[in-house]
């Protein structure tokens, strides 16, 4: 039987997931068993114009991780998509936008200047900024065009396949080479992992307590065996799909939301607000004003991961 053609590759994103392939250790040895690698610039030495040689859905698979905030990423995931049979979307960046996406909340110009020109590391006094085209003795020098708004993968291309997480746990990596190598992949649109969500699973004590306070994690020493939330401390178990193995909660560490909301919830960010101030007591003004107060960077909080495909998406510009 012929091999697989199977592809990856690392878009806006920190270089986790590229990481989190490799965390399947010595269950590699039965990818290249079925597969043989056909681009995976990260780890091996490709070119685009290899890809751009293959045939198109000459790929049978490509992972691709990390949001597309710049035109040679757009460029490429299209390039991808042309050329693969089934393509997923690696970890939170891929699926809602991930921590990149929270530069919705900036433009262009914001991002450059603060990056550019505030930041205190740089002396930049004749402000000089990354430019698309560029002269030089040697010839003309061009970078991507940098965007405005980062977008998750499935924005900018068609999807088979979902599989979230910063970065996805060794498990469901370990179910996609299953799938591969038995031939039975999930139908189109699958999410892999839980359609539960992450409070359904978590074995905690619950008693549907109310709280009159809300705690940032280094401020208290939270109960290893009881809810969270019922502490005080936000957690994002209500609204966020399950499947992750609840590392974090295990960890007595509140969940950050990077598996993306359950099945059916529409809005991560605005679920776990309604779950918040559901238990939460405020029957006045000021109680209220409290509440506000103790939720540091509401939005960067409920929407961590999930901006690009919130309801909110980005600033108005």
């Amino acid at each position: 039987m012929a091999k697989l053609k199977l592809a990856a590759y690392w878009s806006a994103s920190c270089g986790g997931c590229d990481v989190a392939i490799l965390d399947i250790a010595e269950r590699v040895l039965d990818v290249i068993a079925i597969a043989d690698i056909v681009f995976w610039p990260v780890a091996t030495d490709f070119k685009y114009k290899d890809v751009e040689a293959m045939a198109n859905k000459s790929i049978d698979v490509c992972l691709f991780n990390g949001a597309v905030r710049n035109s040679e990423q757009e460029h490429i995931a299209k390039l991808l998509r042309a050329k693969s049979k089934a393509m997923v979307a690696y970890g939170s960046c891929a699926c809602f936008g991930g921590i990149p996406a929270l530069g919705n909340f900036n433009c262009r110009a914001e991002t450059f200047q603060r990056a550019y020109i505030e930041a205190l590391t740089n002396v930049n006094t004749d402000h000089v900024f990354p430019q698309t085209l560029v002269k030089v003795p040697e010839g003309e020098l061009e970078l991507p065009e940098y965007w405005d708004t980062v977008l998750a993968l499935n924005q900018v291309v068609a999807l088979e396949y979902f599989l979230p997480g910063c970065p996805p746990p060794v498990e469901l990596t370990n179910k996609v080479v299953d799938a591969l190598a038995s031939g039975q992949l999930p139908p189109v649109g699958t999410t892999i992992a839980s359609d539960k969500s992450l409070c359904e699973e978590c074995d905690r004590i619950k008693e549907d307590k109310k709280i009159t306070r809300i705690y940032r994690p280094h401020e208290i020493t939270p109960d290893p065996e009881h809810c969270l939330l019922e502490q005080g401390i936000i957690c994002m178990g209500p609204a966020t799909r399950g499947g992750c193995g609840q590392r974090c909660i295990k960890a007595n560490m509140p969940c950050r939301g990077c598996f993306g909301p359950p099945p059916k919830v529409i809005d991560q960010g605005a679920k776990m607000l309604s779950a918040l101030t559901s238990i939460y007591e405020a029957d006045d003004e000021e109680a209220i004003a409290r509440m506000l107060a103790e939720v540091v960077d509401p939005a960067g909080t409920f929407n961590r991961f999930v901006m690009s495909t919130s309801m909110l998406q980005r600033k108005r510009l």
